[in-house]
């Protein structure tokens, strides 16, 4: 079963991405800052994290830097979730590494499939 990560601090997004993905046949892990990503990556490897920049404690940037220094989480798809829809905010978050950056709000759809596209 493919494993998805979903890291938001906005209780409604979180529960909308949660039953998209269910239902897709994810099994769905739920962080609500980047501590909690980090904690959670000790136990489980998903194959994708939905990553919001804006979070308590830890935000999106720093948790993504932490994931792409270790060689463990390399194989892991991160695709930014995130209002801050300016171009330089688009470009750090690409820079870090993430392998998308989508901007809210987003079609439910179309995050669906562009998941589905990158851990073909």
């Amino acid at each position: 079963m493919k494993k998805i990560l979903i890291a938001d601090d906005e209780h409604k997004i979180i529960m909308t991405l949660e039953y998209a993905f269910r239902k897709a046949g994810y099994e769905v892990f739920i962080a609500r800052d980047g501590s909690e990503v980090l904690e959670i990556l000790k136990t489980e490897i998903p194959d994708i994290i939905l990553l919001d920049i804006m979070m308590p404690n830890v935000d999106g940037y720093t948790t993504l830097a932490e994931i792409r220094k270790n060689e463990a989480y390399s194989n892991i798809k991160v695709i930014f979730l995130s209002a801050k829809s300016g171009e330089g905010d688009i470009a750090q978050g690409l820079e870090l590494g993430a392998d998308a950056y989508v901007t809210k709000p987003y079609s439910i759809k179309k995050l669906t499939e562009q998941v589905e596209n990158l851990i073909k």
